[in-house]
């Protein structure tokens, strides 16, 4: 790991009276993986689409390439670097091909890239099996999988994964977790928010405590 990909800094997050984000300082070192833990309730997911500018705080600081940024004046720019796949992943009613390519669609990436990069990732997540069938009828599993695949051909600085093992059968869960060790070999940092042991103790990664609105 060499520098800071990107920070939060000083940020504050409450709903009502409860406090969930104190004042919370987050560098984020580039090419680094990091999870996040916490009770139920602790503000993981709140900490985490905040990052990824899905939802406001009250206060806070996004620092990115040494440039200081309010958060209430997120950049869309930075929607393209810093990408977030939720606990559940929305599938379009498309291919799985096309599923993977839609980031790269709205980003105007000329064609031939586009399908050179989504059949390095169909091959990465190992879902090539998978194409001729209909995303509503893929496992919990094979529906993060593609999700994985469609977060990471857009080569972001910042993959945000939110509880990616949750709920899965043994099988899923482990080539999931599979999956997001390969990101080591990545160059994007990695923040994962979860309770899963196992991804808690792969190599490398950095255990970031959330307890009571503060990181510990």
């Amino acid at each position: 790991m060499s520098g800071v990909a990107v920070a939060l800094n000083g940020v504050r997050k409450s709903f009502g009276k409860r406090v969930v984000l104190d004042d919370i300082d987050l560098p984020l070192a580039a090419g680094g993986s990091f999870v996040v833990t916490g009770d139920n309730g602790s503000g993981k997911t709140t900490l985490l689409r905040i990052l990824a500018g899905l939802e406001p705080a009250q206060s806070g600081s996004l620092q990115v390439d040494g440039v200081s940024l309010a958060l209430a004046d997120y950049p869309d720019s930075m929607r393209r670097r810093i990408v977030y796949v939720h606990q559940h992943p929305y599938l379009f009613h498309t291919s799985i091909a096309d599923n993977i390519a839609y980031g790269l669609n709205a980003r105007g990436d000329a064609r031939a890239h586009r399908e050179h990069q989504v059949r390095e990732a169909i091959g990465w997540a190992g879902v090539g099996h998978l194409l001729q069938v209909r995303p509503d009828k893929l496992s919990g599993g094979e529906k993060q999988r593609v999700a994985l695949a469609r977060a990471k051909v857009l080569n972001p600085t910042v993959l945000l994964l939110d509880e990616p093992t949750a709920n899965l059968d043994a099988e899923g869960r482990h080539q999931v977790v599979t999956l997001i060790e390969k990101l080591h070999d990545a160059e994007a940092t990695v923040v994962i928010a979860c309770h899963d042991k196992e991804l808690i103790g792969l190599p490398g990664m950095h255990r970031l405590q959330l307890d009571r609105g503060k990181l510990r």
